[in-house]
């Protein structure tokens, strides 16, 4: 038996961590998010594996034989050279100081790899190869899933950002080995669960991006949880447009006018206020430094096309924010790729990052596209929290369960 009755923190959640399990001289497999940028194998952007270093080095400090299991890119099933996580292994080995022996699996199931577990020794670590090499993967085909529970004899879930996936490494070997969530799984749901748990507030969200559409569930949930709801970046237009603004040639989802009046009316029956550009910056082409103007939302010109919110707006941000005490952020407020475009997030994400400096408010972010944009602005590291979890995040956020959390959490009952 390998649970272990602690009284720390984690016997108030509702999953268990590395605080419940015994894994010395226990073959531990860590699902883990390796799925980095690279250019010709080379690692172009090492936040996801730097992350990932705490439940790394606490394994290997505890004498686990530790075997990660992750997936790259989408090979469809098939073995795709250019996607081989083998170049990962020098990259893992310098993480980790050179000082821990990092060997590589040359498949993620069968003979080979079994014997290349039985080779490892306790403080080493084995990393398997791409597990989407396996069409059972993806599939959660349950013989996929014992075959991967056969490699070790505890699994480690810390791929936060893989759990909104039922796949065989993320739900279904959970199911057959004792399980726990790795520190990283842990960092990001105590902070996710405390935003709309036991967070100060005024609580106030700032969502951004470009369609409605694939945000709805998010618009939706959030006018119940929140008490400011900043909306900006493409998806605002629709909102105007619902509120009978003319938009120009900006994108707009014109099908999704009676949803957008629907959010804004469910919003004020749930005492939610919900924050729209007052002015905006509008130009005829979207390229970098073309010809614009701010103009308010009352006149945008019918060859203009929306790219960013205004100085007004801005400001209006600005006022809701030095009365927010906790901010959740998903998605730029304007078309940040392309400069001058973006300034309007850039000037609201160095203000939460002045207030989060000064202790006066508790930021997360999320989302690919948010975290791009932060980094952009050179604020990445100023928030609270960044969530380096895409789709898995939004889905939180949204209020789905998440399969690879929920197979966690079962483990708890």
């Amino acid at each position: 038996m390998v649970i272990k009755h602690t009284k720390s923190e984690s016997t108030k959640r509702s999953f268990l961590t590395l605080d419940d399990v015994e894994v010395t001289g226990k073959t531990v497999l860590v699902r883990m998010d390796l799925n980095v940028p690279m250019v010709a194998g080379k690692v172009t952007d090492k936040t996801r594996i730097i992350r990932l270093i705490p439940t790394l080095k606490e394994l290997v400090q505890k004498k686990a034989r530790v075997v990660i299991l992750s997936h790259l890119g989408r090979p469809d099933g098939k073995f795709d050279p250019a996607l081989s996580l083998a170049p990962l292994v020098d990259e893992l080995s310098v993480v980790m100081g050179g000082k821990v022996p990092v060997k590589f699996g040359v498949d993620s199931v069968g003979p080979a790899v079994h014997e290349a577990i039985k080779q490892l020794k306790a403080g080493e670590i084995l990393l398997l190869e791409n597990l989407r090499y396996h069409p059972e993967e993806e599939a959660n085909k349950p013989s996929f899933a014992k075959a991967l529970a056969a490699l070790g004899d505890i699994y480690i879930n810390d791929a936060f950002s893989c759990a909104h996936r039922a796949h065989a490494s993320t739900e279904g070997v959970a199911k057959l080995l004792p399980s726990a969530a790795g520190r990283l799984m842990q960092l990001e749901l105590d902070m996710l669960e405390s935003l709309f748990g036991d967070s100060k507030r005024p609580l106030a969200a700032v969502v951004g991006g470009s369609k409605i559409s694939s945000k709805l569930a998010l618009l939706e949930n959030l006018t119940s949880k929140v008490d400011f709801l900043i909306v900006g970046g493409a998806m605002a237009n629709t909102f105007l447009l619902a509120q009978g603004h003319s938009v120009g040639t900006s994108l707009v989802e014109k099908n999704l006018i009676s949803t957008a009046k629907r959010i804004l009316l469910n919003a004020e029956k749930n005492g939610c206020v919900i924050v729209l550009p007052e002015d905006v910056i509008v130009s005829e082409q979207l390229k970098a430094q073309s010809n614009c103007r701010v103009v308010t939302v009352n006149h945008v010109p019918e060859n203009g096309m929306i790219l960013d919110i205004g100085p007004l707006s801005v400001m209006s941000v600005m006022r809701v924010l030095e009365q927010t005490r906790t901010l959740v952020w998903n998605g730029p407020l304007g078309a940040f790729e392309t400069s001058p475009f973006d300034v309007g997030t850039a000037s609201i994400a160095r203000m939460v990052a002045g207030l989060t400096s000064a202790k006066k408010l508790k930021s997360v972010a999320g989302g690919g596209d948010t975290v791009a944009a932060l980094s952009h602005a050179g604020l990445a590291d100023a928030f609270s929290y960044l969530s380096t979890a895409g789709g898995a995040f939004l889905e939180w956020m949204e209020g789905k369960p998440l399969p690879g959390v929920v197979a966690l959490q079962q483990k708890r009952s």
